[in-house]
């Protein structure tokens, strides 16, 4: 039996929208697997787009969105234990739980129960590196482990980050955390690679009309370091970089679309990466309206012999 239903796919894909719902139509709550949409005042250059959440004007409760304060770093450690906080109080709601969001490593971490560590920050280390540029950093986390991709060396956060916590598994023997594995049915939200650029390239255009851009102004006047904002990628990296002057407007525009179609693949990418790891993905056709993507997750359901009389309407 399933406890969980997974909606995953990459940006622009309508994984809020189909998850609204998804959640409306079978007594659900959401549970956002996003590592950006945790932090409040990051609304617009995350997409949060909370008026998805009310569907036939009723509002569909979600979890894990504004829980943190802009300028702070949010871990998948973190993740796990309010993931499994919220999702036995959603259960004990006798509710269906929906894990939505376009972060594969918080969802396969959740579902397949990972063994994480808490790893404290490390003062001395971190003075020593404050100065080491981003390719020197790089060169030292690679003494440590392969690098599988660019993002955990991004920025130099990111790459610091990453180093301390390979340090400590070197010098430590702490205790982990066991959580268990989650069975869920899991869907997976497919979008024709020529209308997922088109819709991300709209979509960039909506939110700049919308204020991104004083979004951004308004967290660095907040007092958030440019550096702390340009950690959080994409956007954040690339408006604070127009505003400090860096970068012209139309430099900006091509980079940030460019590095969000690198992003959109990449999540494909981990996906399929999940599918090879043993995690049945059920795709379905952004194309098809809200309704049929519905019966068909109701066949893939009954075939499956998921007791759904808790949480069907």
């Amino acid at each position: 039996m399933h406890e969980l239903i997974t909606i995953l796919g990459p940006t622009a894909s309508g994984k809020t929208v189909f998850a609204a719902a998804l959640a409306e139509k079978m007594n659900g709550e959401i549970i956002s697997a996003d590592s950006r949409q945790v932090y409040r005042g990051m609304t617009i250059g995350t997409g949060k787009d909370l008026s998805d959440y009310t569907v036939n004007d009723k509002p569909i409760p979600y979890h894990l969105i504004d829980i943190r304060e802009a300028g702070e770093k949010y871990n998948l450690f973190e993740f796990q234990h309010d993931f499994h906080r919220v999702f036995e109080e959603i259960k004990t709601k006798g509710k269906l739980p929906v894990l939505c969001g376009g972060t594969g490593l918080y969802i396969e971490a959740v579902l397949k129960g990972y063994k994480l560590l808490d790893v404290p920050e490390n003062p001395s280390l971190r003075e020593r590196l404050k100065d080491k540029n981003s390719d020197e950093l790089a060169e030292i986390l690679r003494s440590y482990k392969k690098l599988h991709n660019k993002t955990e060396v991004d920025s130099a956060q990111r790459a610091i980050r990453a180093i301390e916590i390979e340090e400590y598994y070197l010098t430590q023997e702490p205790e982990k955390r066991d959580f268990p594995p989650i069975a869920s049915l899991i869907i997976g939200l497919e979008i024709d690679r020529n209308e997922r650029r088109a819709k991300i390239s709209r979509r960039l255009k909506q939110r700049l009309d919308e204020g991104m851009i004083n979004e951004v102004r308004g967290l660095l006047n907040a007092g958030i370091s440019p550096e702390d904002l340009m950690y959080y990628g994409l956007e954040y990296k690339y408006l604070t970089l127009y505003i400090l002057g860096k970068l012209t407007y139309n430099e900006m525009i091509t980079q940030l679309e460019t590095a969000i179609h690198q992003f959109a693949k990449r999540q494909m990418t981990w996906f399929r990466g999940m599918e090879r790891r043993g995690f049945p993905i059920q795709w379905i056709s952004t194309s098809l309206p809200t309704e049929e993507k519905i019966r068909l997750i109701d066949e893939k359901i009954n075939k499956m012999s998921y007791i759904c009389t808790d949480f069907c309407k």
